[in-house]
Parts: structure tokens; sequence; C-alpha cells
């Protein structure tokens, strides 16, 4: 069982703090140099279960598949400078890429399968990746999106004809006394390049480092675990999977299909799942189905989501299921590259998002960027401590995210009671997540503001407890225009190939915006009328 945190809060800095985080492994190893040690210890122990493509390999079946894919990227001569793009799903060979830039001390930057080509382009002339490997589904607009770039792109299934497929990298000889590379940088230098998107709508590159900060929640995995994760190593939890695996020497199970609430259910209960982290989405999914009513959750000993929140119905209805009381609401952002805080104490806290993990320091501050007290709301900062390389390519960004005493400021704003846990009550920033894909209302405002007919426009998110922030829109037409609202649809839908860039809870026609007193306009009053409106909750 994971352990409970215990926080401390000093009255005079009003700062919470944890105990320092337990290292179970040479505080001078890399997190490739871990796995690469790990793997050898537990050569016969089954490593990966793919649930869709019917492969089962040992970890001395990965460990011999990573180094082949790693002597190929030492062949491309790719340096410790370099990055590698990754776009695909949770196929059989997608882990040992990961690995296999572990142990060469190189970052790779992963972006989602659903990100249309203007985004590709745009996030991959910032890292400028010299190799990508991709699913053949999204080959041709992965290469579309690189034209400008030299690099080359290998396929990891339903390969095209004109692609470097991932089975001829796995034929390429191991490099003699293949050992891990040292990092130029020590533990400081960037593990993996994930993505958040900017305040501008320019998509930001976020770099997570080799800091142990990412284990410090899931030491209690051992070699008799079973982790699954449907997520892919574009997010968070997606990377927090693939290392834990790799450095507990867990069974992982891996899918490559779409999230499936029935088909997760039953991972669950043919493999003995003990570990799952899940967004809230999967939950309210999987109990708005008829099968939730008989599944099988007993084998569950850790249950974690996090990302947005869960309603307490849904809550409970999962655990109703469970024969261990394991679900654990879990609160992090991308830039501190690792778990926040974790709520235990679901009966006695059931909003909170907990305590912090190890290794972690939290205040909260006003717009005067004075720290308050217990009970008081405002923007939630926290401190790891330690060395970030920030945005890849933005510095003014990484200023604005992390300041010069090392706190990040998460742009959420909350607070804490006086048992030290944290209660996150809306976002300070505008970012929405639909499916856990971020964007944000301007990227859709623009589009809109293409039409001849449109004179203003609002977008904001509505919350769905499946798909989470779904874009609607307040329109102002231009007048003497005949505009409708199936119009402004149909205009967004023509206009981006992305499902969460959509008007997904449609659009209204307005003679004009809620404004502020400032005359700026004012994105929740315009919800809120959104909601009047159309009679939505």
């Amino acid at each position: 069982m994971p352990y409970s945190p215990v926080n401390y809060y000093n009255s005079d800095l009003k700062i919470w703090s944890s105990d320092q985080v337990v290292h179970y492994f040479d505080r001078h190893l890399s997190i490739g140099e871990i796995i690469f040690n790990e793997m050898q210890r537990h050569p016969k122990l089954i490593a990966q279960i793919s649930a869709t493509e019917n492969t089962i390999l040992t970890r001395q079946e990965l460990f011999e598949n990573i180094m082949h894919v790693a002597s190929y990227i030492r062949s491309e001569g790719l340096q410790q400078t370099d990055v590698v793009g990754i776009i695909g799903r949770n196929t059989t060979n997608l882990p040992a890429v990961a690995y296999a830039c572990f142990f060469n001390g190189i970052a790779f930057h992963s972006l989602n399968i659903t990100y249309d080509r203007n985004t590709i382009e745009k996030l991959y002339n910032i890292t400028k990746p010299k190799l990508i490997f991709c699913d053949g589904d999204e080959f041709e607009k992965v290469r579309e999106a690189t034209s400008q770039l030299n690099v080359k792109i290998i396929t990891m299934r339903n390969h095209p004809s004109d692609s470097i497929t991932i089975d001829e990298v796995l034929a390429t000889p191991i490099e003699d006394n293949f050992q891990p590379a040292e990092l130029e940088h020590g533990n400081d230098q960037t593990l993996a390049i994930l993505c958040s998107s900017g305040t501008t709508g320019i998509p930001k590159a976020v770099t997570i480092s080799n800091s142990r900060q990412i284990l410090a929640a899931n030491n209690h995995l051992t070699t008799s675990d079973i982790q699954y994760s449907h997520n892919t190593l574009d997010w968070i939890t997606g990377l927090l999977t693939t290392i834990t695996s790799g450095v507990y020497s867990t069974t992982r199970i891996i899918a490559d299909n779409a999230f499936d609430p029935v088909f997760a259910m039953q991972i669950i209960k043919d493999y003995k799942v003990t570990w799952i982290i899940q967004p809230p989405s999967a939950l309210a999914l999987m109990v708005n189905t008829p099968e939730f009513e008989t599944c099988d959750l007993s084998s569950l000993r850790c249950y974690m989501y996090g990302g947005s929140r869960a309603s307490l119905e849904v809550q409970n209805r999962i655990r109703s299921r469970l024969s261990v009381d394991c679900l654990q609401f879990a609160y992090g952002f991308t830039e501190l590259g690792a778990v926040a805080t974790i709520n235990l104490h679901f009966d006695q806290k059931p909003n909170s998002v907990g305590r912090l993990v190890n290794g972690l320091r939290m205040k909260i501050i006003n717009d005067k960027g004075e720290s308050l007290g217990p009970e008081e709301l405002g923007e939630v900062c926290i401190s790891n401590g330690q060395y970030w390389m920030g945005y890849f390519g933005n510095q003014q960004e990484t200023r604005d995210m992390r300041d010069l005493k090392r706190w990040f400021h998460s742009g959420d704003l909350g607070y804490v009671d006086t048992d030290g846990f944290l209660y996150i009550m809306e976002r300070k920033k505008d970012m929405l997540k639909y499916q856990n894909i971020m964007y944000y209302p301007n990227d859709i405002e623009t589009i809109i503001s293409e039409m001849p007919e449109v004179a203003e426009v609002c977008v904001f998110g509505v919350w769905s407890n499946i798909y989470g922030d779904e874009a609607a829109a307040c329109v102002v037409k231009k007048q003497g225009c005949n505009l409708s609202a199936q119009d402004v649809v149909d205009y967004v839908q023509s206009r981006t190939d992305s499902k969460y860039k959509q008007l997904n809870a449609g659009a209204i026609i307005v003679d004009d915006l809620m404004r502020s007193a400032n005359g700026k306009t004012n994105r929740i009053a315009n919800k809120t009328h959104y909601l009047q409106v159309t009679h939505r909750s």
C-alpha cells in the first residue's frame, strides 16, 4: 500500500512541506541507468503484455529490443543535445523506444496522435527532432508537418510502403559492450519533453528532468505489481507508468486501441491489475456502462486518478466496486514532472486533492505574491527545490512559470485547510482540457473570427463528466447578416481536424457579449448566460 504523506506547516513563512524523498538507488544514477540495471536483475519476469496485439515480453526480451533501438539511434549519430520525436499509441515496441532514449541520455518529445498538422509543425519546429517514431496511421500528417526538417520517420504499426519500419530498427546489431550513457549534465539533464498549451495559443514544450521526484509517490511498487494505464507517452501519467514499470520491475499491461471502458474493466479483471492511473473521464465512462455493476475490480490496490475533477457520485460508485479502499485523487502539473499531492482520506476530505508527497513544499499566494495562511484562497505554488530546464526555447514563459526562488506558479486557485489538505477551486488561467487534451478558448475564437458575418465571439468550456471541457461559444453577428448558431458550429468543424478544437457544446447568437466593468469580455459571465439560455447545468 502507498505511504500516507506527512506534512508540516511553518506559520512564520506560511509554507507547507513534506518529508524528504527516500532514495532507494544511487542518487547519481540516471533514470536510464537504473532501468538498465534493473532489467538485467529480473530477466525472466514478464515485463509487458499487450492486450490488443497479443504479445508478451519478458524483461530479457524487452531489454534486447531496447538495446537494438538504442544501437540504431547511436548508429544515426545522435548526440545528447538532440531530440527524438514520438507520436504513437501504446504498441508493443513503443516502450522500447522510450527506454532506448533513456539509455542514450537523449530526450524524446512526445505528441498526442490527435494533434492536427499545424500543431505538430509548430511543436517540432521548436525541438527539431532528428528521428520521429510514429504510427503509420499518422505517417502522412507527420511527414507533411516536418517537411522542412531533416528528419527520419520510423513507423510503429500499419507501415506505409515508403516508411522505415520498427522491424528494420529492431534488426540493428547491438553495439559491442553496450553501456548506458553517462549524462553530460547529470540528473539535471532533460529526460523527456511533453506538451502544454501557451497563454498566447502557441504550444510550449515542457522539459522533464531525470529527477527522482517522479518516483516519490510510487515507492510501494514491487515485482508482484501489475500496472495499467491507457494514457500514452505524451501525458505525464503515461511517462510515469513507463518509468515506474522499468524501475520497479512490474508487469505492465498496454493496449493500442482507443479507450473503451468495457475493455478497460476486462483488462483489470483478466490480468488482475493492482495499480492503475486514469483521467476522471475514464472513471465516468466506466460507471456509465451497464457492465460496471458486475465488473471485477477486486485486484486493485492502488487506483489513482487526476488531471481534473470527478464528481463525488462517480468516485463513490468506483469505490463501491473495490475490495480495498484505494481510490486516490492525485494532483500535479506537467511542469512539475511528478505528482504533487495525493488524497488518501476520501471519507474525511472528499473534495480535497490531498497532502504533499515527499520532497515538496507548497504555498498559497495572493495577487501581490504574498503568502497566505490556512483557509485563504490564492494561487497554488509548488517547489521541489530542483533544477528545471523550463520550456524548450521559451525563456519568457519559463520565467512566468517558475520564479527565481524555484517556485512553480500553477495557475490554479485553491486553499489549504488546517489539516494540511489542499483544495483546488478553479483554474486561474483559461486553459481547457477535452479528453485530457489541453487547448485554449483563443484557439477556437481565432477560427470563428475568420467568418465575415461575425462581429465578436467568446469561447468557454462547458463541463462534461466524460469529455471534460467541451467548447461552447457566444457569438455576436454583424448587423444585417444572416448567421445561425449551426453555421458557426459547422464552420469550426470545417476548419480543424481536431475533435477537441470544435464546438462540442454548441453555440448561441447574442446581441452583445457580457463584459466586466473595464469593458473587457467576461468569459465567466458569458458562460453563465449560455448555460441559462441552453438550460444546461
